[in-house]
């Protein structure tokens, strides 16, 4: 008992830590290029990566071997571009809508899990699929009649993030959690430490604070969500990553002054509601295929 209720504290501080962290994101990429805060960020995730698997079993030395290094690199890659592309889309789209948006991710990981993984889905992970969808297409209604082009940013950031997690899916039957880790944070600090130079601009004094917190809660969020996995199934810590839409929202209306229509709120409700049952029909399926391989 005691193991799941520190599994769900650090659940919801991982989540609420998520959130923070794209409140600051948005204050700084209002002021500041995307790369040059995605580069700040991930000098930071590097660190961190490198000194948790300094310490994991084996060290260094087990973390960085690899059977799968060029996918590695391309999960690596995928990450550091959507962090660009969503840090971007919370000045672009707003907050709230961007998250409502990002939400759709789980939907698209069943559909991209089919041709890449050569998983099944069942008729009722498609219609929750294709009832999700219909939830998107709800947040994305256009207000002026017209197809607002913008919102192809945080549609791309959501696809970019759903071939990362679909790929980190490929690579687990070879490595272990840590070694994607490692190169998740290598990768993207390598990439971005490439470009980000480039868009190097002044930052005012009290911005180098909010540089700082946003590296501390990059950190501190990803290690509260590794003790939580540590404690609890994923399939009770997934449904719960859905809170991360609520607090941004919070933060977006009451923060940066955002505004919410019945659209948005409707369709965020059918996209949640959509990806929880198709993570918890993947959970049954998965449990009801170990059984059968035990008999």
């Amino acid at each position: 008992m005691k193991s799941n209720t520190a599994g769900y504290v650090f659940t919801l501080l991982a989540i609420s830590i998520f959130a923070l962290q794209d409140g600051i994101s948005k204050h700084l990429v209002s002021a500041y290029p995307p790369l040059f805060v995605a580069m700040i960020r991930y000098w930071a995730f590097m660190l961190f990566a490198v000194a948790l698997a300094s310490r994991s079993p084996g060290g260094l030395r087990v973390a960085i071997r690899t059977r799968r290094p060029r996918l590695q690199v391309a999960r690596g890659l995928l990450l550091a571009s959507q962090i660009v592309v969503a840090i971007s889309s919370f000045v672009i789209v707003g907050l709230a809508r961007s998250q409502a948006i990002f939400s759709s991710g789980p939907l698209m990981v069943a559909l991209l899990s089919v041709p890449i993984l050569g998983e099944k889905v069942g008729w009722r992970r498609w219609l929750a699929i294709c009832i999700g969808f219909l939830g998107v297409l709800l947040i994305l209604k256009p207000e002026s009649g017209f197809f607002d082009i913008r919102f192809l940013v945080p549609l791309g950031g959501a696809l970019l993030f759903s071939l990362y997690v679909v790929i980190t899916r490929y690579v687990s039957r070879d490595d272990s959690a840590m070694t994607s880790f490692f190169y998740t944070g290598v990768v993207g600090a390598i990439a971005m430490s490439c470009i980000g130079p480039f868009f190097w601009v002044s930052v005012a004094p009290y911005d180098w604070a909010f540089l700082g917190v946003l590296c501390l809660t990059g950190m501190s969020s990803h290690y509260f969500l590794i003790r939580a996995y540590d404690l609890l199934d994923a399939v009770v810590i997934q449904p719960l990553t859905y809170l991360q839409l609520v607090f941004s929202a919070i933060i977006g209306v009451a923060v940066f002054g955002e505004t919410l229509n019945a659209y948005t709120i409707i369709g965020a409700v059918i996209v949640v509601a959509a990806g929880i049952f198709t993570i918890w029909r993947e959970h049954v399926l998965a449990r009801a295929g170990a059984r059968t391989s035990k008999a």
